[in-house]
């Protein structure tokens, strides 16, 4: 046994990872979905379906769910299986690529979010580390078992104090683990020494809503996962960028800072208010509250401007 899992199942993922996971491209915005939530505090299953989509009129290449701006340690097991399959449903005949978010405090928990995943044919799944845990080898082990659970590439989404050392240990030790959203330390610092040690294998997505996606796409990175309410604007930075269009893609980085300074100052409600405000979600609900406090009258008008200044070029 290697792990946990036979060495037939070892060999077929590496194999699997050598060979390029079939699917979509995991390349590009791959927005972090925010999770609906219905007036009574259920989780809503249609507007979450409806995100989906709107990410696809945005340009979105991707759509990650449930992470850390999805409150995932709020939902149950049986909402993240009921949404996983929403998503994967709304996804269907889309060009969106999806990564299902699988982390759990539980190994074996995570481990039946990535068999869920694979059988709903998603493109990849994404975990944080398990929480409360920093030792390098509990980490491993943890990865490991989520790693070996199905074919599908599989995102590490660095936090705290993972080094890049440890990160490689780990693309070294699980065959499907090829991309990190790095959010440990500063991840334009460490992009060159993850790159080298993978000899250019492990792909490097950015967090942080994009603030220095301009840096990023200058320095390799392969993508950057932002919240939802404004994919087009990043969508439209990505591609402008691609196409050596650089200063256009300068300017329509300004634009996507002034509505990010709005929504960061009040917290989970104020990553939801501007899908409200473009028909996307019916409530700004929020399950967890945070230091910023509730969105007031204020922020709501800082925001209405912020869309209002934006609207000549939105997609969505």
């Amino acid at each position: 046994m290697i792990s946990g899992i036979s060495r037939r199942h070892f060999l077929t993922l590496a194999g699997a990872a050598a060979a390029g996971a079939p699917g979509k491209p995991l390349r590009g915005i791959f927005p972090i979905m925010q999770s609906p939530f219905s007036e009574s505090g259920a989780l809503d299953l249609e507007a979450l379906a409806g995100e989906v989509r709107f990410l696809e009129r945005c340009g979105a290449h991707g759509a990650v769910w449930p992470q850390l701006a999805s409150e995932w340690d709020t939902l149950s097991e049986k909402e993240r299986m009921d949404g996983a399959e929403a998503i994967a449903d709304a996804a269907k005949g889309l060009k969106l690529a999806v990564v299902l978010g699988v982390q759990s405090p539980e190994p074996a928990a995570a481990v039946r979010y990535a068999k869920q995943a694979e059988r709903l044919g998603v493109d990849a799944v994404i975990s944080l580390p398990p929480p409360n845990q920093e030792e390098p080898g509990t980490v491993l082990e943890y990865y490991k078992q989520v790693g070996g659970a199905t074919a599908l590439p599989l995102f590490a989404q660095a936090v705290g104090k993972m080094s890049t050392d440890q990160l490689l240990e780990m693309y070294r030790a699980i065959p499907t683990l090829r991309y990190v959203k790095d959010e440990a330390g500063q991840p334009l610092d460490r992009i060159e020494r993850l790159r080298e040690g993978s000899e250019g294998q492990l792909k490097v997505f950015s967090g942080s809503h994009g603030r220095t996606l301009i840096e990023e796409m200058r320095s390799g990175f392969s993508g950057s996962m932002p919240a939802a309410a404004f994919s087009d604007l990043y969508a439209q930075m990505w591609e402008l960028w691609q196409a050596g269009r650089r200063r256009e893609a300068m300017e329509m980085h300004g634009r996507t800072l002034l509505v990010l300074a709005d929504m960061g100052l009040y917290g989970m409600e104020g990553l939801k208010y501007p899908l409200v405000l473009r028909g996307v979600f019916p409530t700004f609900r929020a399950r967890k509250r945070e230091p910023a406090g509730a969105l007031s009258e204020r922020g709501r008008r800082a925001m209405k401007e912020a869309l209002e200044f934006a609207k000549p070029y939105l997609r969505g």
